[in-house]
């Protein structure tokens, strides 16, 4: 009996500055077989994001580096075509953190079971998943934003800003976003409710940025780093508190960080500024699913998905996270399912 195939996406090169086509390869593997306590699950939607940047270097960090010639790993939503489990049976959707593959073999234990009823599956991957516990945990527990505040958001319009900006209003107070383009202003303000947005790629942004703060900043969600920090950091007001989430400005930098040149300011303010990771909160994750879940079906959140069609169409998926092509989280869709109805 012939084989059956799948694909997966290897780290062909380790890339210096912006990622190329180049450095993924396309592999063909035969399709696995569970073993006992085991299910086989066949991807339906691959989420991609900026920290995988940081694992394609070979350097020590908070997670692992992706190996040259295997398969790069990400959050995935999956359905489950072959069970060796008790836990769970064809047709049921999972998320998980998995190879970038179209078929992929997980122990049970490692997988969550996703209701398809409570939302669209997707939100799994966004609103409900690691880029929403994200901005919750990282907004609420760091900068602890009280109402009639200002808080900046930097990446407004991406997956994790976006819905900073809403808990922030959640909370009562004036949020106004930073963005790249003025669709994403527009969106920003008439759709998510900011107060304010600017657009950096304008001459005019340091400027638009002062006037957008009559009342200075309180709390800055920093996203991107770089020159569009330094313009916010000027503006803070006594007991700023900064939540550290993405520096995605130099990710592709191989010359590495800068380092602070703020001391004074943070000094002078009594700034708090503190940096974190989603796995920082694995205890907690929980109450932030039940807090994101009620407000989205109170109709206080609001999210947008950028789904790219075609798992061959990943690697432009993810270049495309550098160049802001996306509204929201950044998806592929890889497969419809077989068995679940949704």
């Amino acid at each position: 009996m012939t084989a059956q195939l799948h694909k997966e996406i290897q780290l062909a090169n380790r890339p210096e500055g912006m990622p190329t086509n180049d450095d993924f390869n396309f592999v063909e593997k035969e399709i696995p077989t569970p073993a006992e306590n085991e299910v086989l699950l066949k991807t339906l939607y691959l989420s991609v994001d900026p920290y995988m940047r940081g694992r394609m270097r070979d350097v020590k960090s908070y997670i692992p580096p992706f190996e040259l010639n295997q398969a790069l790993t990400g959050g995935l939503l999956a359905e489950v075509v072959e069970s060796r489990s008790d836990l769970f049976e064809k047709g049921d959707i999972v998320s998980s953190n998995l190879s970038w593959a179209e078929y992929n073999v997980a122990n049970a234990s490692k997988l969550q079971k996703v209701d398809p009823t409570a939302a669209s599956i997707t939100a799994h991957l966004s609103v409900l998943g690691l880029t929403g516990l994200t901005a919750y945990f990282g907004l609420l527990d760091i900068a602890n934003p009280q109402a009639g505040e200002t808080v900046v958001v930097s990446g407004a319009a991406g997956a994790v800003g976006s819905i900073v900006g809403q808990i922030a209003k959640i909370k009562g107070t004036r949020v106004v976003g930073i963005a790249g383009s003025d669709d994403k202003i527009d969106y920003l303000i008439n759709e998510l409710g900011f107060d304010a947005a600017v657009n950096y790629k304008k001459d005019s942004f340091k400027e638009d940025l002062i006037n957008a703060l009559p009342d200075g900043v309180d709390v800055y969600f920093d996203n991107v780093g770089g020159d569009i920090s330094d313009a916010v950091i000027r503006q803070l007001n006594k007991h700023a508190r900064i939540s550290l989430c993405g520096a995605i400005s130099s990710y592709n930098n191989e010359e590495g960080d800068l380092g602070p040149r703020m001391q004074g300011q943070f000094i002078r303010t009594s700034t708090m500024m503190k940096g974190f990771t989603l796995g920082d909160y694995a205890k907690e994750l929980p109450t932030g699913v039940a807090a994101l879940t009620q407000w989205l079906q109170e109709g206080k959140l609001k999210y947008d998905e950028t789904i790219v069609e075609g798992f061959e169409n990943t690697p432009e998926a993810f270049l495309g996270l550098f160049k802001g092509t996306n509204l929201g989280k950044q998806l592929v869709k890889v497969a419809d399912p077989e068995f679940a109805k949704l």
